[in-house]
């Protein structure tokens, strides 16, 4: 009697979810926390704790606010803090574009009096937000809109801070250009790192085909690092990988964090 098509399905799909877990990949032994362990530590976050200032949450490329919502309704979750806004900027065309709505977004909810800073504020930045929001602060190339953003603690998920790995192998307009590694505007990002006064923690995930990990941090800074959880991609899912949420939750709560220093270097990068 031929075997059940359904049963195949269900066969062949428990096979993959054998190998998937037994090639979950290497443990990073600076921030060695599980998805479980990750989950339950949110949980135990249910007593909020205010933040110690607003918080812009910027999206990635062709992100129509997904990530931003998804991650501000997790932060609120733990601080009950209504100071969070998103930002939806992966459908500009110029990382200009991209600063000015960072930074008008920010003028518009939380205002100062500053002529040329706006008010201090954490950023998490997904993938291409991560990168809008360390320009925004840079110094202004635009004379005509010289305004910066007052950055304390930078939090930045599978960001191309290097360039993106996909840009380099196809860059169709000006945005996908300057990510290219190299570009004139990765070279001027890199130039006014020096100056930076906020603090940054890049988080990346192994198997990011996007971007590259090894591109997840400015030049001379290491990765935060995990291995995506089985059958998943590095890039696409890490904005809600509830090990890079806790981590930046506890952070932003001011307790102890998951991830310890020094960094643990990048697989591909021990020994070599």
């Amino acid at each position: 009697m031929p075997a059940c098509p359904r049963r195949i399905c269900c066969t062949l799909l428990l096979t993959l979810a054998g190998l998937g877990c037994s090639n979950a990949g290497p443990v990073n032994p600076s921030f060695a926390v599980t998805m479980a362990e990750a989950r339950q530590a949110m949980r135990e976050m249910a007593a909020p704790r205010p933040l110690a200032r607003p918080l812009v949450i910027v999206g990635g490329y062709l992100d129509p606010n997904v990530s931003p919502t998804y991650l501000k309704h997790q932060i609120h979750k733990v601080s009950s803090d209504e100071r969070i806004i998103g930002v939806m900027v992966g459908f500009h065309d110029s990382f200009d574009e991209c600063r000015r709505a960072v930074i008008d977004a920010v003028d518009r909810a939380f205002p100062g009096d500053d002529p040329l800073w706006t008010s201090e504020v954490d950023v998490i930045g997904v993938s291409l937000g991560g990168l809008v929001g360390r320009y925004a602060a840079a110094e202004s190339r635009d004379a005509d809109h010289p305004r910066r953003l007052r950055i304390a603690r930078l939090f930045t998920i599978s960001s191309p801070h290097q360039g993106a790995a996909l840009a380099n192998f196809a860059a169709l307009n000006e945005l996908h250009r300057d990510m290219v590694s190299g570009s004139p505007f990765m070279l001027y990002l890199g130039g006014c790192d020096a100056a930076a006064g906020y603090e940054l923690y890049p988080y990346a995930r192994l198997r990011d085909h996007l971007v590259g990990e090894e591109l997840a941090s400015p030049a001379g800074h290491t990765p935060i690092w995990l291995a995506p959880p089985p059958l998943e991609g590095g890039h696409g899912g890490a904005w809600r990988d509830h090990r890079i949420i806790a981590d930046i939750a506890r952070r932003l709560r001011g307790e102890s964090p998951f991830s310890t220093e020094p960094r643990a270097p990048l697989p591909c990068q021990r020994g070599g």
